[in-house]
């Protein structure tokens, strides 16, 4: 390690010197902390490093005090499990009470040839755990039904339950109890080559959403004090060409915004003809050589490129204020979750100290600029920040001594966080199994114009509601018995119209998908399964460290349409 750090120190010294015109962040110093950083590391922060890097240490925090209960360790099941074990879960319990059989074995990795016969839920439980000591695991050798009739508040005490390959009767039993629990249940389903996820859950709020194209919150429309202050401190008309091409592009962008103000009655360029003018303002500040002929100074086309980014209008989104507007936040009890109490306090944050504006973010992009000018800039942003976070703190603290809870109950660290990501906070509202499965609750205009489409999945979710119909009726799934497969075509296409008369959908299902569910025969590939069991782990964790948003109640995948299309 200690030649690693000498090799790397020495080559950002000799790339320090070559060159004048670096990133402000000053990759070569980054990348030397890291290189030094990490031989202090402790034996957990190099074991789950990558995911670190994506959840952070709250993240893995949640993740390690969350006891996930899986119901049946189908190949599925298994393999779920296997991509939440591996992270550093901190504790799963397997349902099932099922013994292993040789079908078993040959489909499931967490099975062996001598597990046949003993109980599937301890085999696959001693062989996950063999994947990181760091993790509890248990088992139950029971079936959901039993637990359902004798003790239905067994599942209230997990963070999360997930139902692999269960039957619809079970399913809804156990996705009712959950419900009214408040318990998140994930519905998880292999048949033959299509995979089926069923997010149920009242509320899941959802702090680090990271949604796509994230705009900067820059201020740059509303600059506060301090960052006025800084930009007054820069004077690029009588500056050395060093510092010129150095200076950070949103100082540039904010300096002739100035002059635009001034020119066009305070009013921010709005259309593309203005900020094209806007542009060409900032392009006449380049500096020129003797014979008139434009430097090369990359940090003012970088604000030129930028302008969209740094006009960027300073609001509260739709999603946030109708956060904000929620009985949730409104009604703060001593029963409120952390969430509402964060944002009822950003709410008055917002209403007072912050004048209209959420508390400001304290990031900036990366950009062209010396490390001295860089740093200063980002200093502006990350005091602000934290003085917002701490007026939000009072606020938080208020709301807490008014229902009698602790201060000490949210921490400073959890009001940072949620401080920092308050433009993009989320609330996921799912409905409940029941309410799926109820006749008055279905949409009918929408599954028609869905088998309009020849790409649509929807036909998938109708198959699936039909064979649990086929087992209802036979106890058994079609196709399960070679023999019976050209037979159970015509009992399975009666339960597909059956299903669409019951529901009044005048849609039309080709036999080439009865078809197919009948040569599925119930089976479980090991590659759908572990496909479905690896997204249905990175659902599970997003529902955990309520990072991510999850996905939109239900999802299917299939590697088979009757054109043999792949839309995996």
């Amino acid at each position: 390690m200690l030649e690693l750090w000498e090799v790397l120190r020495q080559f950002f010294w000799r790339y320090r010197k070559r060159s004048s015109s670096r990133k402000s962040t000053n990759i070569a110093v980054r990348a030397a902390a890291m290189a030094d950083g990490s031989k202090g590391k402790s034996t957990k922060e190099q074991k789950y490093d990558r995911q670190l890097r994506l959840w952070g240490d709250h993240g893995q925090d949640a993740l390690e005090n969350a006891h996930v209960c899986v119901i049946n360790a189908t190949a599925t099941g298994t393999e779920l499990l296997k991509n939440l074990v591996l992270p550093g879960i901190g504790a799963f319990t397997i349902v099932d009470g099922h013994k292993a059989s040789g079908e078993d074995v040959g489909n499931n990795f967490f099975l062996s040839i001598d597990s046949i016969g003993k109980s599937r839920a301890q085999a696959a439980t001693e062989l996950l755990q063999e994947l990181n000591s760091d993790v509890s695991g248990n088992f139950v050798e029971e079936t959901p039904d039993k637990l359902l009739d004798n003790d239905p508040e067994f599942f209230h005490r997990f963070s999360l339950v997930i139902g692999v390959q269960l039957e619809e009767s079970t399913c809804l039993r156990l996705g009712a109890v959950l419900w009214n629990a408040g318990v998140p249940f994930l519905a998880c389903r292999t048949y033959g080559l299509v995979g089926y996820m069923r997010l149920a859950v009242r509320e899941h709020t959802v702090i680090e959403s990271h949604p796509d194209n994230a705009l900067e919150d820059l201020r740059l429309d509303q600059p506060f004090t301090e960052l006025k202050n800084h930009v007054q401190s820069y004077n690029l008309d009588n500056m050395e060409k060093k510092h010129h091409s150095h200076t950070p592009w949103i100082i540039i962008v904010a300096k002739y915004l100035e002059k635009w103000y001034n020119e066009h009655n305070f009013q921010l360029p709005k259309n593309y003809k203005e900020k094209e003018s806007f542009r060409e303002l900032i392009r006449n500040g380049i500096l020129q050589n003797e014979n008139g002929v434009p430097e090369d100074e990359e940090n003012f086309e970088e604000a030129i490129k930028n302008v969209n980014t740094a006009l960027n209008p300073t609001k509260i989104s739709r999603l946030v204020q109708e956060i904000f507007d929620g009985e949730e936040c409104k009604n703060i009890t001593s029963q409120t979750p952390a969430f509402w109490i964060m944002a009822r306090a950003v709410k008055e944050f917002v209403e007072s100290e912050g004048g209209g504006n959420l508390p400001v973010r304290g990031t900036i992009p990366d950009m062209i600029a010396d490390s001295e000018k860089f740093i200063n800039l980002q200093n502006v942003y990350r005091e602000k920040a934290m003085q917002d976070a701490l007026l939000v703190a009072k606020h938080v603290e208020s709301l807490l001594q008014s229902v009698g809870k602790p201060p000490e109950s949210i921490t400073e660290q959890d009001i940072k966080l949620f401080c920092k990501n308050a433009a993009f906070l989320r609330v996921v509202h799912c409905r409940s199994l029941a309410d799926e499965y109820s006749v008055e609750s279905l949409n009918k205009d929408e599954i028609t114009s869905c088998m309009d489409s020849p790409d649509c999945e929807m036909v998938l979710y109708l198959m699936l509601r039909s064979i649990d119909r086929f087992h209802q009726q036979h106890s058994r799934y079609p196709g399960v018995y070679n023999y019976q497969v050209e037979e159970d075509i015509g009992k399975l296409k009666l339960c597909v119209n059956s299903l669409l008369q019951e529901y009044g959908l005048n849609v039309n299902v080709k036999d080439d998908y009865i078809h197919e569910f009948c040569r599925y025969g119930a089976s479980e590939p090991h590659t759908v399964a572990s496909f479905l069991g690896g997204c249905a782990a990175q659902e599970a964790i997003k529902i955990i460290t309520h990072h991510s948003l999850t996905l939109d109640e239900e999802e299917k995948w299939t590697n088979w349409t009757p054109a043999r299309k792949a839309v995996v």
